[in-house]
Order: structure tokens, then C-alpha cells, then sequence
């Protein structure tokens, strides 16, 4: 139990119910404030007493009950009680337990099983930047989730049936496939679009061969089999070039050829909020959501053609059911664009008789380009691959600068620890729901809010450790007395909280923007605190800091899909 919880466990105690969690407890700026800091706001209204009575209540309940005994003061200062700990106490806790390689986890999730959906490209073209970044938090998500001790199997949901993958299949049927390179698809996708916006019989060429698809057709349905197969390929290739794999490939098709859309269609008539269009679409009417009411002119559903073959959202409700029956607790990434999408398949999901396994969502923002959001049918987008590729020239680039003697191997292998680490970072360290500038020089420098920056400080740790030889028994934690030493050990003791925070929020940027704020710690610490001298009491006690610091930023990195270099 680390202080942040003794403290929850002391004021609930003397509440003698549990009013507070680990997550109302504040670390104040101003060191004057305390270790610890809780804001009694919470309260007022439920005990009907101003926050500075509860404050002043709870300090007293505390020091009469003999509570304070792990803490050297606690003090309410207005609406907050403020707790100052016994920093040898701490230090002692923080540094034996940082000693661990597998220092930082709570284990808070006990095996339970979730299934995480992320990516699911279309797979019409060579994953973008932007997609990327689904990718990248959904990986990050899944790394975070396991580390806590939950059993994650990562799904990516395949559109292999459906108009844009149609359209697909007619741009390529005219050239020889096994010909066909991988990267020249998006091109004939892109030629296609603006093909179709000038002749209507192209995009009616598309719905025949979809109707053929779901009829059926065995000749159709190996094309759109075999086209989709070098797109997924090539897509999981370029993924798996970054670090991030997956445990499934669920596809569409399936859910067309097992009759499962027509069930789902039966079961959404006997609601009475099925209903047939003038046009003979199966259009579902979702007048009784208040969310979609509120958002869009006309709530509704549209889930056939009027020919009977399925849209997307069809089979997205069936694959939903699927996941939901499969495992109790789902989590998507998502778009922000895909949020009212998403809020119309709820609704038809709680006609289906389901309310507490709707999957949880994710929502990201974008990337944006100097002309707006990407486009793959509009071809305004920038490749992972070609991203990837300048992205680790570039990284090449700033190490032969620094390293003019680096052989090529190491050149190599180093240039994409630090170059893909810079790209997740990047994208990483900011919140999901906010967009992401990417900027070469920012994500590259070996100094500021960057991979690099944090890598290089891990790298400068274990570069002391095999300097000296860490001997844990004759560390003397008295011995750590300056604020530097303090302020970092202090820190790297946030660890196991930041990691369930982010876990429990699906927010890898708490993770990302902790690891950059400890490793400026950690160099304040180095350049005013010599941690190798004549001394070795006071070495070992100092590298039992530098250990532990590293051993945090590991696993910090880790969780981020991020290496560790250990030199640099």
C-alpha cells in the first residue's frame, strides 16, 4: 500500500464510510501544501457543512483517534486537509519496491477477459497516418490493460464486403492480380472514385457485384477474397513493422453468409420500429432516443439497400452482438467522427435487449493536413509506410550527428528505436480527444517532450549502473536529505497510480506526459547529486534511485509500445 491509499484508508476510516478513492487524493505544486492534499468539496453537500468544517472535522477525528502516526503533520488549510508524510518512511517503501523489473503494477485487473477492437482499416488502401492513430492508441490500451493484469485479445474487424470495397474490386478486376503491387491499389481506388462521380453506371456496376456477393457467387466472393487478402496482408505487415499485432481478423462476410443479418432483421421488426422505406430499404426508426433526436433531424437506421443487401451498420450490429456474447467487458476505438454512428447502434443494440454490455468507446481526434482531415477516396492523405520510412532517415540523420563512429547495424537498429518511438510519442502524449500537430524537430530532439529526450535519459541510467555495482544492503535511505533525491524518488512512487489511472480512463497520454515530467526529474537529480564517489554508502543509496528510476521509465516506455535503449 503506498501513501496515496494510506491516506484514503485513514479518512475513510474516520469517516467510517467510504466517501473518498484514490483518485480525489491531489499532490499540491506548492510543496508548503503538504505530500498529500484532499479537497473536502466533495462532501458539503451530503453532510451539509461547509467545506473548511469538514476539513477542520476531519483533522480533528484523525489526531483523536491516534491516526497521524504515518504522517508527520496533517493540516486543513481552508477546504482541504493536507498530509505531510515521513519522507524516510517513504523513501524506504518507494526504493525497495522500484527495485523490482516489474515494478509499477497494481495487478487490478485479476485475469478478467476484455476484448479490445481497434484499427479496422477498410482494407482499400495502405493504412494512413491518420488511421495510425487508432492503431497506435488501441495498442497502447492494450499494453496498459495487460501490464494491470487483464487477459486483452486485440480484434480487427475486416470490411471485406461492401460498396468502397466493391468499387475496389472493379479497379482491379481489369489488371492481373498476382501483377498487382500492394502499394499501387490506393491509386487504382482513388482513380475509380473520381471515375464514379462522373458515371453513375460504375457505382451501379458496384451494388450488381455486391448483390452477386451476398447471393452467393462463387467466383465473386474468391475475387473479393483474394483482393482483400493482399490488402489485410500488406496492412498487418505495416503494423507489425511498428509493434503492434493482432490476436484476430473477424470479417464481415461472415455475418452475411451464416444468415445471423437476417436474424438480427427479424428480431428489430418484432420491436415495431422496423420499418420498409418508399424506396424498400429496412430503415429502423429511432424517434424514441432522445440523444438522437437532439442531434440529427430524422433519427433513423438505415440498414438494407432496396435490393435486400446489407449496409454496414447491419453487419457492425451483428458483429457487436457477437462480441458482447463473447465477452463481458469490450472496449472500441473510434474516430470522433463516428460518434453519433455509434450512438444510433446503442440505440438499436438496447432494442435487441441489451443495456449493460454495450461496449465502452474510445474516441480519438485527428491528424490533420495544412488542407483539412485525411481522405483515402480523395487520395489527400499521408502514408504510414512512406511516414515511417522519413521518419527513421530522419532519426539516422540526428544520431550520425551525435555518433560519427555508430556502424551500420547498430545504426539501423537504434534509428528505429528512436524513430518509431518518436512517432508514438508524438501522437501518444497527446489526449485522444484533441488533434494531433506532428512536427519533425519537436518529436526528434533529444531535449523536450519527446521520445528521444526520454530515451536518452533511461540510456544515461543504465549507463551509471554499469558504472557502479549496486549493493541494496548497505544503502542507508537517511542519507537522502536534498530535494532533488526526494522529489524523484517521490515521483517514481506515483507510478503505480498513474498506471491505474490510465488504465482505468483508456488515456495513454497520463502515462506518456508522467514519464517525460520524471525524466526531468531525474536529470535535475544527476546534475546537482553526484551518485558515484569515494563514498559507498552514500553511492549505493543514490543508484538504488537511479534503479529504480529506470526500472519505472522501462516499464513506462513499455506501456507506450516504446523501447528502451540502454545506450545511446
Amino acid at each position: 500500500m503506498n501513501y496515496k491509499e494510506k491516506v484514503i484508508e485513514v479518512i475513510n476510516g474516520v469517516a467510517k464510510k467510504e466517501y473518498f478513492s484514490i483518485e480525489d487524493v491531489e499532490i499540491p505544486a506548492n510543496k508548503e501544501h503538504g505530500d498529500f492534499a484532499l479537497p473536502c468539496f466533495k462532501l458539503a453537500k451530503e453532510l451539509k457543512k461547509s467545506p473548511i468544517k469538514i476539513a477542520l472535522d476531519f483533522v480533528g477525528e484523525i489526531s483523536k483517534h491516534g491516526k497521524k502516526k504515518i504522517f508527520d503533520k496533517v493540516v486543513a488549510v481552508g477546504p482541504y486537509v493536507n498530509f505531510f508524510v515521513p519522507m524516510q518512511s517513504m523513501v524506504e517503501e518507494v526504493l525497495t519496491e522500484a527495485q523490482k523489473g516489474d515494478y509499477g503494477s497494481k495487478g487490478i485487473g485479476k485475469r478478467k477477459k476484455i476484448l479490445l477492437e481497434h484499427t479496422s482499416s477498410n482494407p482499400n488502401a495502405p493504412l494512413h497516418l491518420g488511421r495510425a492513430r487508432n492503431s497506435l492508441i488501441g495498442d497502447s490500451i492494450k499494453r496498459i490493460l495487460n501490464f494491470e493484469q487483464y487477459d486483452v485479445k486485440t480484434h480487427f474487424f475486416v470490411n471485406d464486403v461492401g460498396k468502397q470495397i466493391a468499387l475496389l474490386v472493379m479497379a482491379v478486376r481489369a489488371k492481373e492480380l498476382e501483377k498487382l503491387d500492394f502499394n499501387n491499389i490506393l491509386e487504382a481506388y482513388i482513380e475509380i472514385n473520381k471515375q464514379a462521380e462522373e458515371d453513375s453506371q460504375i457505382e451501379q456496376g458496384a451494388f450488381e457485384l455486391l448483390k452477386s456477393f451476398e447471393d452467393g457467387d462463387k467466383e465473386v466472393i474468391k475475387l473479393f477474397g483474394d483482393i482483400v487478402k493482399v490488402c489485410v496482408e500488406n496492412q498487418s505487415k505495416s503494423l507489425e513493422e511498428i509493434g503492434i499485432k493482432f490476436d484476430s481478423f473477424d470479417y464481415e462476410s461472415k455475418f452475411l453468409f451464416n444468415k445471423k443479418t437476417d436474424d438480427v432483421l427479424n428480431r428489430l421488426s418484432k420491436t415495431k420500429k422496423l420499418f420498409k422505406d418508399r424506396e424498400g430499404r429496412n430503415v429502423l426508426n429511432q424517434d424514441n432516443e432522445i440523444e438522437l433526436k437532439n442531434s440529427m433531424k430524422s433519427p433513423v437506421l438505415v440498414l438494407t439497400r432496396k435490393d435486400g443487401t446489407s449496409l454496414y451498420p447491419l453487419r457492425d450490429l451483428v458483429y457487436t452482438e457477437e462480441k458482447m456474447k463473447s465477452s463481458d467487458n469490450n472496449i472500441l476505438i473510434l474516430g470522433e467522427d463516428q460518434k453519433l454512428y455509434f450512438k444510433q447502434i446503442v440505440g438499436a443494440l438496447k432494442l435487441l435487449g441489451y443495456g449493460d454490455k454495450i461496449p465502452r468507446v474510445v474516441n480519438y481526434s485527428f491528424i490533420l493536413l495544412d488542407e483539412g482531415k485525411m481522405a483515402t477516396r480523395k487520395g489527400n492523405v499521408v502514408l504510414l509506410g512512406e511516414f515511417r520510412e522519413k521518419l527513421l532517415e530522419k532519426a539516422k540523420e540526428e544520431l550520425r550527428k551525435r555518433y560519427h563512429n555508430m556502424d551500420k547495424k547498430r545504426l539501423d537498429e537504434l534509428g528505429k528505436m528512436i524513430g518509431y518511438g518518436a512517432l508514438k510519442y508524438a501522437i501518444l502524449k497527446v489526449s485522444p480527444d484533441k488533434n494531433v500537430n506532428f512536427n519533425w524537430e519537436h518529436a526528434l530532439s533529444f531535449d523536450g517532450e519527446s521520445a528521444p529526450y526520454i530515451q536518452y535519459t533511461h540510456a544515461r541510467a543504465c549507463s551509471i549502473l554499469r558504472k557502479g555495482r549496486l549493493n541494496i544492503k548497505i544503502a542507508d535511505f537517511k542519507l537522502i536529505q536534498t530535494s532533488k533525491e526526494k522529489g524523484l524518488v517521490k515521483k517514481i512512487g506515483e507510478f503505480k497510480d498513474i498506471a491505474e489511472k490510465a488504465c482505468e480512463e483508456l488515456r495513454p497520454h497520463i502515462v506518456a506526459v508522467y514519464l517525460y515530467e520524471l525524466s526531468k526529474l531525474f536529470n535535475e537529480f544527476y546534475s546537482e547529486c553526484q551518485v558515484i564517489n569515494e563514498n559507498k554508502i552514500i553511492t549505493n543509496t543514490r543508484m538504488m534511485i537511479v534503479n529504480g528510476f529506470r526500472n519505472t521509465v522501462r516499464n513506462g516506455l513499455g506501456l507506450l509500445g516504446i523501447d528502451a535503449p540502454d545506450e545511446m
